[in-house]
C-alpha cells in the first residue's frame, strides 16, 4: 500500500507540473513590443529565467516589468550574474494577454554586452 501511495503522489505531482507549464498561451504572439529599462533583479532559475526591470514613462512615471525567458540550460554562456541591477536593457517580446507588465522575451540586449536573440 505504501508503494501505491508513493506512486500516486509522484503521478499527481507530475501531472500538476505539466498543467502548470503554460508555454506561450498566456502571451499575445500577434505583435511584439520593445521596451528599454533598468534591471532591478535577475532570477537565473528553472523552469524559466526572469528579469525584472523598470521603464520610465511620461512624467517620470515608472512601470515595473518582468520578462520571462527560456530555461537557464538554453541560455548558453549566461550565468546568474549575466544581468545585474543597474544594467540598461532593451527587451523585445510578446506581452501578456492579461495586459500585465509581463513579457515573453524574444530578444534582449544589455548595456553590459549580454544578448539573447530568438532563432529566426
Amino acid at each position: 500500500m505504501r508503494a501505491f501511495t508513493s506512486g500516486l503522489v509522484v503521478f499527481l505531482a507530475a501531472g500538476a507540473l505539466v498543467i502548470a507549464h503554460h508555454g506561450l498561451a498566456a502571451f499575445d504572439q500577434t505583435n511584439k513590443v520593445t521596451l528599454k529599462g533598468t534591471v532591478t533583479e535577475f532570477h537565473f532559475l528553472n523552469p524559466h529565467a526572469v528579469v525584472a526591470f523598470e521603464v520610465k514613462g511620461d512624467k517620470e512615471h515608472v512601470q515595473k516589468w518582468q520578462a520571462e525567458m527560456t530555461s537557464p540550460g538554453h541560455l548558453k554562456g549566461w550565468t546568474a550574474t549575466s544581468l545585474e541591477p543597474g544594467n540598461v536593457v532593451t527587451v523585445t517580446g510578446y506581452r501578456a494577454k492579461s495586459g500585465a507588465f509581463y513579457l515573453w522575451v524574444t530578444d534582449l540586449s544589455s548595456s553590459n554586452g549580454v544578448e539573447l536573440r530568438a532563432p529566426k
